[in-house]
């Protein structure tokens, strides 16, 4: 298998109703599958983006949802890795909901389940969000294997928590995913020096499918979907529009980013003593 891949995001501004948003999807990842991607990534709440109520409304079990199955079909029907950027998922037995991504291999084949840990309960730009009202956290940090590279798996907010990165990487990670609906407010300040950083401490690449646009309740999303290497270059960045973006990653320069500035071979586990408080 060669060291070169190529990665999609998909980037896209969802609305309200579940079956506009399938449509349109269905056409990007058809854009990506024509474009030569091998791994593709979608952006957070793709398939409804709105108040908790709308999130509620188009909430789905895993083994049996409409969004879950069109993910899978576009899996096997292109062939590629598909990192289902996230939906709300319907969790039997549970009171709130679960902001899932769910991972496919190209027969299709549920291959992991990532739920998001960081709940978004913060005011920014004069807006409010309290994603813990309606949600809850994951367990815990995700690794896969899929197309010969080891995938870490993150959703949006996550990116302010490098810790969750670096135990992902510790844990064999090559390329971190981030889909997201980055706030515009956050976002023309920390959106793309985040995801820079965390590939250059980590030493692998990053691909962070965004939101973009106005949504409803006067938010707005970032977009600029960004795919960064081990070094902090970006490899590709999304106009602000519905698109797609590729870039080939290349293990070879990442295993020789490692090799000639190898910090993570030399960092000190035995010295890093959590706070009692932390």
């Amino acid at each position: 298998m060669s060291d070169l891949t190529r990665v999609a995001c998909v980037q896209m501004n969802a609305g309200e109703e579940k079956a506009a948003n399938l449509e349109k999807m269905e056409r990007l990842v058809s854009r990506a599958a024509s474009l030569g991607a091998e791994i593709v990534v979608l952006p957070e709440k793709w398939n409804a983006l709105g108040s908790p109520e709308v999130f509620r409304a188009a909430a789905e079990p895993l083994d049996m949802g409409q969004s879950f199955a069109a993910m899978s079909g576009w899996a096997k029907q292109y062939g590629f890795s598909l990192v289902g950027g996230s939906v709300t998922e319907l969790r039997e037995g549970r009171d709130k909901l679960s902001n899932t991504c769910p991972v496919y291999d190209p027969a299709g084949r549920l291959v992991e389940v990532y739920r998001k840990i960081h709940m978004f309960d913060v005011v920014v730009g004069g807006q409010s969000y309290r994603e813990s009202d309606a949600e809850e956290p994951g367990d815990g940090p995700v690794v896969c294997d899929v197309s010969g590279w080891t995938l870490g798996l993150t959703i949006c907010y996550d990116l302010r928590f490098p810790e969750l990165y670096r135990i992902e990487t510790l844990r064999g990670a090559e390329l971190i995913t981030v889909p997201s609906a980055f706030t515009l407010f956050t976002g023309k300040d920390h959106w793309e020096l985040l995801l820079r950083a965390r590939a250059v401490e980590n030493q692998l690449y990053v691909a962070a499918a965004n939101q973009w646009g106005k949504h409803e309740a006067g938010k707005s999303s970032y977009g600029r979907s960004l795919i960064a290497d081990p070094w902090g270059v970006v490899l590709a960045v999304a106009p602000d529009e519905d698109c797609v973006i590729v870039a080939d990653i290349d293990k070879a320069r990442m295993s020789s980013i490692r090799a000639s500035l190898p910090s993570l071979a030399n960092r000190q586990p035995a010295t890093y003593v959590w706070p009692t408080d932390a």
